[in-house]
């Protein structure tokens, strides 16, 4: 589907969020020598005239680039994204925006390569004609011409990066938000991401997606945390309460994979402030979570002290099942360092004929405990994760004392802004 224009959408918050994030990734790659490829893979028209038809009519730059205009009180951070739009309107009036491509042609280097792929045939048109007025304008400036430094290609983005991973300098930034039109572009954008990390592990790979009332939506995020990725930094802005029927934009996020050390301070200093300014409601808030890469028995992780629930109906690794295997709640495994089950005995001749025990562990004699816990049968959540509780060892079935299993790891931490504007 191509219906998408991002022209009815230009500056709102969450284009804030995106593109904020975007200068911080420029400014931190910026700071080695060693030049970098930029890829975007849904590049859109590339700037966008906020006193044009589309934007006059949802007026959604209201919600974001609007009430920041006039501030002057914002974070040092925050300043140098908003001196990149105001540069680009020197008669002090709103009335340019940019997209993404125009922001990295900004902040990058004349080293640095910036390679942009859009597939709808419109946009694409206008993204090649502005490059070339921004040519054309450097050009009266007096500025040399950059040669290949920039090349635009009407095209799939997915298909693209593959091809441009590793770049040659071994650096690069890639931005990836898609419009979202369809559920299987959530899918799209993590089979592309495990491609690419499969060919460019050290890349810093940025996304932008909508946090809707969708499932997919909903389970984004934490299924880009079990990419193959050594780190990931998930943060979302939500200016308004979602309303009844789920419609309308309140909420976005950004989840960056190799993230920048810089980044996560920075986003700490200024969302406080972008809940106060583009907050409408108790409503807005923002959430930066940061951890490494989830899988295996991680995938039972942690958040602050609490164990979250796994996404969807997916099984989970317990820390009894031993060597990674996975298994049901309420499925029994032997252990690792238990000793295979004994045959059973043959009855004496008149006597009581007596069962083997199903999990190797021999009978004594005693009465079978109806209250303690089998010799292997699944713990839950909560004690698979933190232990046995008030400290008591946990008890097999012939009495016989077992190690209570590693607490799980933590794998993530998040940090939640509170709501309303403050």
């Amino acid at each position: 589907m191509l219906s998408y224009r991002h022209a009815f959408h230009a500056g709102n918050h969450a284009d804030v969020l995106k593109h904020f994030v975007q200068v911080q990734l420029h400014v931190y790659m910026n700071q080695k020598d060693a030049a970098y490829t930029y890829i975007d893979t849904h590049s859109g028209a590339g700037v966008y005239a906020l006193d044009s038809f589309q934007s006059t009519k949802t007026a959604e730059f209201d919600t974001g680039i609007g009430p920041l205009w006039s501030c002057t009180d914002v974070p040092a951070p925050l300043k140098e994204y908003l001196d990149l739009i105001k540069g680009m309107n020197p008669s002090g009036k709103m009335r340019y925006y940019p997209g993404s491509p125009y922001v990295a042609e900004q902040m990058s280097r004349e080293q640095d390569r910036l390679r942009l792929f859009e597939l709808h045939p419109a946009d694409c048109k206008i993204l090649a004609d502005n490059f070339r007025k921004l040519d054309a304008h450097k050009a009266e400036q007096g500025e040399r011409s950059r040669g290949r430094r920039v090349m635009i290609e009407h095209g799939d983005g997915f298909h693209s990066m593959k091809a441009l991973l590793p770049p040659p300098s071994r650096r690069a930034l890639v931005l990836i938000d898609p419009p979202y039109e369809v559920k299987d572009d959530y899918k799209r954008v993590r089979d592309a991401l495990d491609e690419a990390l499969a060919k460019f592990p050290s890349g810093i790979f940025a996304i932008w997606y909508p946090v809707l009332q969708r499932m997919e939506s909903r389970q984004f995020a934490d299924r880009l945390k079990r990419l193959p990725a050594k780190e990931w930094l998930n943060v979302t802005l939500t200016t308004t309460t979602p309303t009844p029927d789920g419609t309308g934009l309140h909420s976005s996020g950004m989840f960056i994979l190799n993230p920048p050390y810089t980044l996560e301070p920075i986003l700490r200093e200024v969302m406080p402030y972008l809940v106060r300014v583009l907050g409408k409601d108790a409503g807005a808030r923002f959430t930066i979570e940061t951890g490494t890469q989830v899988t295996g028995a991680a995938a039972g992780r942690m958040v602050g002290d609490a164990p979250r629930a796994p996404v969807g109906n997916a099984r989970r690794a317990s820390p009894l099942s031993g060597k990674g295997s996975l298994r049901l709640p309420g499925q029994s495994m032997p252990r690792a360092d238990e000793a295979p089950a004994a045959p059973a005995k043959p009855a004496r001749a008149g006597g009581p004929r007596t069962a083997a025990p199903r999990d190797g562990a021999p009978r004594d004699g005693a009465p079978r405990s109806t209250t303690a816990p089998r010799g292997n049968a699944s713990r839950t959540r909560a004690d698979a994760a933190t232990g046995p509780r008030d400290g008591a060892p946990r008890t097999a079935r012939n009495s016989a004392a077992r190690p209570a299993a590693p607490s799980a790891p933590r794998n993530g931490r998040t940090r939640q802004g509170g709501g309303g504007r403050g």
